[in-house]
Formats: structure tokens, C-alpha cells, sequence
């Protein structure tokens, strides 16, 4: 977003205060017919190049960490087809990991699959083949209503996600809420501003021209608003994932989705 455009629309929500859509609504609905029809057609939609080298990855032995050689078992080995193993998994992330003690997301959960049961090195944060296997498994939920949980011991990092979303943030002093609650369905620049539902992660941005994590799209839009980034995989970073997908519980999984 261009900063006099960010610093306009600060300046209306301030003025207006509007009270928001009461609706729940997917940004698919904010695409262009265009964009739109890509998402639809998996002949079409870039991000099944990802989702063809997450299915390599799945069936592969990744080399150890140790330059031992491969890995004794790959992902098939252990789960088996991952249209049937995988079917729901994404839809409930982030979740509260009772053998880690603490909240992860999926792509954190990939990693620590591959060293803790292959031997093998986590992979870069936005590399190709992370977002691949993440992808691939998103995938697997496509059409289930989102369905994370934030009771027990997830409940602090709901409540701190909500209140980050609610917190107002960087130069321009905006909060996530004054522009995906308050001002959406607004247009910004020409195009609408959504609601901000985390529901087809890892997504295929056209401004991108690849694919990105749910920590990418967040950290463009602190950086926007002129904030610091928190950390990708910080406890702030994963309470806001958290809330947003609590925020879009019932919508339906789009991985992979594409947004302009």
C-alpha cells in the first residue's frame, strides 16, 4: 500500500468510525472475476506448481542432518497417502502442541516432523519446498470449515491474539481491526479492502508472483503500516494467526489460494 494512501484511510477511520461488515466473508469474494477463476481452475492456479513439488517432497528421503545419507522413512512412509492422512489437519492450525508445550502452526510442525523422525535439517522459513509441503497439506482441508481452537491451553495466546488485533501499531498508528474490521468492504487505491481471513494459507500472490506463508503476508502488512515485524514463529506472530483463524472459524479452507 502506498504510504498517502495508508495515512488517507487512517485519517477516515479516525473521522468515520464505521462500524464494520457484519458478515463473515472470504476475500475470494473481493477477487477479481479474473483472479477468481484462476483460484477455481487447478489447471490454472500457479500454486499447484507448489502443491506438484509438495507431492515429490512427501514421497522423498531427505538427506540428514548429519550427511549420514537419506533419511530411513519419508512422509508417505510414516502417514501414507496424505489425501487421507492430512484431510482436516490445516484446518485446525494453529494448534497447542501437548508434546512441545507449546502453540505451533503448521509449517512449524512440518519442521519438527523432519528432525525430530527423518534426522533431517528444518527448512527455510519461505523456502519453495516448505511452502510446498505446506501446500500439499493445506490442500488436504480444501472445503472444510476453518476450526482451530483456542480453549485450554491455547486460550492466552487467543486472548493475547485478539488484543494484538485490536493494538494500534507503527507511524501511521493503525490497528489490524480499523482496517480489516472497521474499513472493510471500503476501497483503497481501487481495490477493496477485505476482511483478512487467514483461510487460504500458504497463498500465491500476484504481487508476489509466488507463493507466501501466513508470517510473509503479516510482515508485509506491519511493514505498510511502518511497524516493526514481530518475529516469524514469535509468540506474538503465532497468537495473531491464531486469533485470525478463530476470527474465520466456518469459513471454508482455500489452500492454495491466490489474492492479488
Amino acid at each position: 500500500m502506498r504510504a498517502a494512501g495508508l495515512l488517507a484511510l487512517a485519517l477516515a477511520i479516525a473521522a468515520t468510525a464505521p462500524a464494520g461488515t457484519a458478515e463473515k466473508r472470504s476475500g475470494y469474494h473481493d477477487l477479481g472475476p479474473q483472479t477468481r477463476a484462476m483460484q477455481d481452475d487447478d489447471d490454472a492456479n500457479p500454486a499447484f506448481l507448489w502443491v506438484a513439488r509438495g507431492e515429490a517432497l512427501w514421497r522423498d528421503r531427505p538427506a540428514r542432518a548429519d550427511g549420514s545419507g537419506p533419511a530411513a522413512r519419508s512422509c508417505q512412509d510414516c502417514h501414507g497417502d496424505a489425501a487421507a492422512a492430512m484431510r482436516g489437519v490445516a484446518a485446525r492450525q494453529p494448534a497447542w502442541d501437548e508434546a512441545a508445550g507449546r502453540l505451533m502452526n503448521l509449517e512449524q510442525r512440518i519442521d519438527r516432523c523432519r528432525e525430530e523422525r527423518q534426522g533431517a535439517p528444518p527448512l527455510p522459513a519461505e523456502g519453495d519446498d516448505r511452502l510446498a509441503l505446506a501446500a500439499l497439506v493445506g490442500l488436504q482441508s480444501r472445503g472444510l470449515p476453518m476450526a482451530a481452537s483456542g480453549e485450554g491451553p491455547a486460550a492466552p495466546a487467543a486472548q493475547l491474539g485478539r488484543r494484538l488485533f485490536h493494538t494500534r501499531f507503527g507511524q501511521f498508528d493503525l490497528a489490524c481491526a480499523q482496517c480489516h474490521h472497521g474499513a472493510a468492504g471500503q476501497r483503497l487505491a481501487g481495490s477493496p479492502i477485505p476482511q483478512g481471513h487467514a483461510n487460504g494459507y500458504p497463498i500465491y500472490r500476484l504481487e508476489w508472483q509466488g507463493m507466501g506463508s501466513f508470517a510473509r503476508r503479516l510482515r508485509n502488512c506491519m511493514t505498510g503500516i511502518r511497524a516493526e515485524p514481530f518475529p516469524a514463529g514469535s509468540d506474538e506472530a503465532l497468537a495473531l494467526e491464531l486469533h485470525l483463524a478463530l476470527r474465520a472459524a466456518g469459513l471454508p479452507v482455500e489452500t492454495p489460494a491466490v489474492r492479488p
